[in-house]
Formats: C-alpha cells, sequence, structure tokens
C-alpha cells in the first residue's frame, strides 16, 4: 500500500480550493448550511464525501452503462448547479426543495439520524453536491488510472478517491461552520438568511456560467484576444507559482545520451516531455517536438522524452530504441520502466510536457496535445529569442471532436464489449458476436483469452470487429512468439479499397513488432464496422485509437 499516493491525494484536494471549479460549490455549501442546525454541515461534508467517491469509483461503469461521452455528463452536471442555483434563487422553489432534504431528514431518523436541519438533511445535499461535482474528478480519474497501470490493489484505488474526496470536503466544512458562526454572532445576518441565500444563488450561477463558457466570454472582452495572436514577448499562461524541477529517478537506460540531472542542466532551457511510443496523441506530438529540438539546440534549448510505459511490451528496451530511430527523435530519451521519475515529477497524463527556465524552476506545463504555438513562444521567450515563431512546416496527426474514443481491450480498462458470454479473465474462452453491434462498441468471434492488458486470439478463425466514427483508425498489436503474422481487414463487409491506412497492404497488415498501426483511413470522418481477422494464433490487441 503507497501511503505516499494516498496523502498526495489528499493534499491535492486540499489544493482545489484554489481551483476554480470550487466556484460554484462553496456558496451553495454556505447558503444550505446557514439555515440549518449545527450539525447539517458535518452531513453535508459526509454526503458529498460518499456520493463523490462512489460516483469516481463507478464512472466507467454509468459511462459505458448510459452509452454517453464524459464531456456531455460534464455539462448536465453544470446544467443541474445552475437548476440548484435557481432553486436558491426563488424562495418557491427554495422552501420545495428544503420539504424534500426533510422528508429525507426524516426517513433518515428513522435509523437514528438528526432531525429537522441536522446531519440526515445534510447528507441528502452533500450527496448532490457530490454527484453533480464532476468538473473536478479529472485529477482523482488520472491517478486511479495510474495506479492501474502500475497494477496496485484495487483497494489502494479505493483509499485514494476517498482521501482525495475527503481532501476536498476539509475546506468546505470549515467554510460551512465559519459561516454559522458568523450567523449566529452577528444578528442582522440571521434576521437576512432569505437574501444571504439569494447572493449565494447569483454566485452560483455566475460560476457556473464561468466554467461553461468562460473561454467565449473572454473573448468578448474589448481588446482581449486569444492566446494564438497575443505577442510573445513575454511567457504565456505560466505557472502562478513556479517551483523547483524534480530529477530523473529510477531510470533504466538512457539513449541518445549519457545519464542526466537536473543540476547538470542549469544555465538551459529545459523541456520534458512525458510519452510512450504506442500511445496516439503522444504520436502526434513527436513532430512538434523534434522540430523544436532542430530549430533551438543551438540556442540552449535541451529536450528530454521521459519514456513512461503504458503496456508491458513498451518496457522492451529493443522495441523503444526502434521507435526512437523511427520517430526521428535526436534528443536524450530516458527510459523510466518504473515510473520513478514520472512520479517524482507527479506527472499524471501522456503526453505531459514540463518547461524549465535557466534556473531549474518550472514556470510552464502543458498536458495532453494542442496549445504548440503557446509552448514555443515560452520556450522563445526563456531562450531570449524576441518575436513570434514563424509557423512549422510539421506533419501531424489531427484530432477530432466527434469521433469514436480510445478504447481498451484488456480486461483492467475494457469497455463497450457487446457479445457472449461476457469477458471471462485470463481464460481461454469461445467468443460469438451479437447480432447487432451498437455504435463506438466492439466484439469478439472465435476463441480468445482475455488478459488484463490485452487480448490475445487462440486460432486463425478469431475475429475482432469495432463499430466506429471517425476518419483514422489504430491498433495497438504485436503477436506472442514475435513473429511476423498477417492479418486481413474489412470495412463494412468489402475489401479497405481507397481506405487503407498507411500500414495496410492490399487489405492485409504484417505485425512486426508491438506498436501502433494505421489500420484505416477513409478520407473524412464517418461511421464504419472494421473487421480484424487472424492468420494464426497469437495476434495480440490491446486498444483501439482515433484521429481525423
Amino acid at each position: 500500500m503507497n501511503t505516499l499516493d494516498i496523502g498526495l491525494a489528499f493534499v491535492e484536494g486540499l489544493a482545489l480550493i484554489a481551483s476554480p471549479c470550487i466556484l460554484p460549490v462553496l456558496p451553495l455549501v454556505l447558503s444550505t448550511s446557514i439555515e440549518g442546525g449545527k450539525a447539517r454541515p458535518f452531513g453535508i461534508v459526509a454526503g458529498f464525501v460518499a456520493a463523490f467517491s462512489a460516483f469516481v469509483l463507478l464512472s466507467r461503469e454509468i459511462v459505458e452503462a448510459l452509452h454517453v461521452d464524459p464531456d456531455v455528463i460534464r455539462y448536465v452536471s453544470l446544467g443541474l448547479l445552475c437548476a440548484l442555483g435557481l432553486v436558491l434563487l426563488f424562495d418557491k422553489l427554495a422552501e420545495r426543495f428544503s420539504n424534500l432534504t426533510q422528508g429525507a431528514a426524516d426517513f433518515g431518523g428513522k435509523f437514528g439520524a438528526e432531525g429537522k436541519g441536522g446531519f440526515a438533511s445534510g447528507i441528502v445535499i452533500g450527496a448532490l453536491i457530490g454527484l453533480v461535482w464532476t468538473p473536478c474528478a479529472g485529477p482523482i480519474l488520472a491517478a486511479v488510472l495510474v495506479q492501474v497501470i502500475r497494477q496496485q490493489t484495487d483497494a489502494q484505488g479505493v483509499l485514494v478517491t476517498v482521501a482525495f474526496a475527503l481532501g476536498a470536503g476539509v475546506p468546505m466544512l470549515a467554510i460551512a461552520l465559519t459561516g454559522q458562526k458568523l450567523m449566529r454572532r452577528f444578528g442582522f445576518l440571521t434576521q437576512h438568511t432569505q437574501a444571504a441565500r439569494k447572493i449565494f444563488a447569483v454566485l452560483i450561477l455566475a460560476s457556473v456560467a464561468y466554467l461553461g463558457f468562460g473561454d467565449n466570454l473572454q473573448a468578448l472582452i474589448p481588446g482581449r484576444a486569444p492566446a494564438a495572436m497575443q505577442a510573445a514577448d513575454r511567457l504565456e499562461n505560466p505557472l502562478p507559482a513556479p517551483y523547483p524541477a524534480p530529477d530523473f529517478v529510477g531510470i533504466r537506460e538512457w539513449i541518445n545520451s549519457p545519464p542526466l540531472k537536473i543540476s547538470d542542466l542549469k544555465g538551459k532551457v529545459v523541456l520534458v516531455d512525458f510519452w510512450t511510443y504506442s500511445c496516439i496523441n503522444c504520436v502526434r506530438t513527436l513532430p512538434y517536438i523534434t522540430a523544436w529540438d532542430r530549430k533551438y539546440r543551438d540556442k540552449g534549448l535541451v529536450i528530454i522524452g521521459v519514456h513512461a510505459p503504458e503496456f508491458e511490451f513498451e518496457k522492451n528496451i529493443d522495441n523503444i530504441k526502434t521507435a526512437v530511430a523511427h520517430d526521428g527523435i535526436a534528443y536524450p530519451v530516458a527510459v523510466d520502466n518504473d515510473l520513478a521519475t514520472w512520479l517524482n515529477f507527479k506527472n499524471r497524463y501522456w503526453p505531459a510536457h514540463y518547461l524549465i527556465d535557466r534556473n531549474g524552476q518550472v514556470v510552464y506545463t502543458h498536458f495532453g496535445e494542442g496549445d504548440y504555438d503557446v509552448t514555443e513562444n515560452n520556450i522563445r521567450f526563456l531562450l531570449g529569442i524576441k518575436g513570434k515563431a514563424e509557423a512549422q512546416a510539421v506533419t501531424a496527426l489531427p484530432t477530432g471532436a466527434h469521433q469514436t474514443q480510445e478504447t481498451y481491450l484488456g480486461y483492467a480498462r475494457a469497455e463497450h464489449y457487446s457479445g457472449m458470454p461476457f469477458l471471462r479473465r485470463d481464460e481461454i474462452m469461445l467468443y460469438q458476436r451479437k447480432p447487432v453491434l451498437p455504435e463506438n462498441y466492439w466484439s469478439l468471434d472465435g476463441p480468445w483469452k482475455i488478459e488484463r492488458e490485452k487480448i490475445t486470439a487462440q486460432n486463425d478463425n478469431a475475429v475482432l470487429r469495432l463499430n466506429f466514427t471517425a476518419r483514422k483508425v489504430f491498433l495497438v498489436m504485436g503477436t506472442a512468439d514475435g513473429k511476423p503474422q498477417n492479418i486481413s481487414l474489412k470495412l463494412n463487409g468489402q475489401p479497405l479499397g481507397n481506405s487503407a491506412g498507411k500500414d495496410v497492404h492490399g487489405d492485409i497488415i504484417t505485425i512486426t513488432g508491438h506498436t501502433l498501426y494505421e489500420l484505416v483511413d477513409q478520407g473524412t470522418s464517418q461511421n464504419g464496422l472494421l473487421e480484424i481477422s487472424a492468420s494464426s494464433p497469437g495476434l495480440e490487441a490491446y486498444a483501439f485509437t482515433f484521429g481525423n
């Protein structure tokens, strides 16, 4: 049991008091606390911790059961927060809401809970807050994901989640208790609880508007230009509190360089890129990063790629070296097979970029794809190069907003499976597809073995099908014995033809090693049914990714 991760999750929860996503929650906690009894704040926080923890731990199952995009859940939650704000704003709605929570409190009172305005009604309110507070769920979901990758226990995932929720609940409790104390000390506040409630309602609605439409609202401010159009004579989107760069620890091997330390790089501008070679999101960033290396290396920039594996085969040094050569990476690459440096940086994402100034301070971070212009302009600023960068002629893989999401096949993170029987762990089973395969779902035919990270075909009649929407389809694949294997592909029951991906030749793709393969390129984003047939036992498939 890693107590460091649990403690870190608690601290991250505490830190959310300074995050914009906490804005609509604090007025809601205050407004519902000031009109209740002394026990209500404790009930609110208890309900929040329980509901939020349960939601996070069941989030994958909820999304799969409802067949909705996670972004939809985010906007639904903002809508519910908006509804709560409106309830507090209007007296009749507030009265009905109070009656509703009181009914639940009376029910809870039968089991020993406090009566009116006390602990039980607080639990109802807190549970509702926890369920709709999804915009801030991202950090903890990423933390739990890291533990899955590190093959830690389910119990630790639960403890990390609860620790995060408790950390977020502590400042809520403090604020609620402080609000009640002020109400009791100042009589005029007690006489105007309805007015205070309405003020909090306005704050909630304003916070929801900021979270949901903040970027669009900022664009309407006179003289406010988008970040990409601002001058490059300053650091854009800097960290509010720069901190000393963590060191590289637990590195198994260095590629393209002798071992490096952060202290050896003082006086240089350093960009640390966490990546892994079969991650499509990482692959999309590489053309930009390699171009920056060529452009700014002799001007004082040092790029270090920290290869942090997502799958077990990505720990193979020969596989990593092959990928480094294939992608034209000439800068140093640190092989972080045990995720030691990943944890030292407290990183949570692939890809992740940490920009370090000449004094060894992390001054800018970016997680995921995009904002390449901002990152490059910050590099130029730290190097003392005036003016904005010229547009780079790089070949990058574009993404699409309305496409099938990344789909894992191994049982550790499998979702959107449709077939018979249900996936059986670590057993060879004969699977059969259902008559209709829903969009964004996958199915199997024939004998397959479902393992933690992958699925493995057991004979040459094994078939993997996927109903997707995207322009391009990628699949991480390999073979069990390491020998090349040909697999055949069909799209909508027909040969691929002009829709073949760059790794396909005549509807056949040769699996020569464990890596990411491009199977389909339809030219435009559209729906399709992809069929992948193994030619012999031993085909291994890990995860589908997509691009436009």
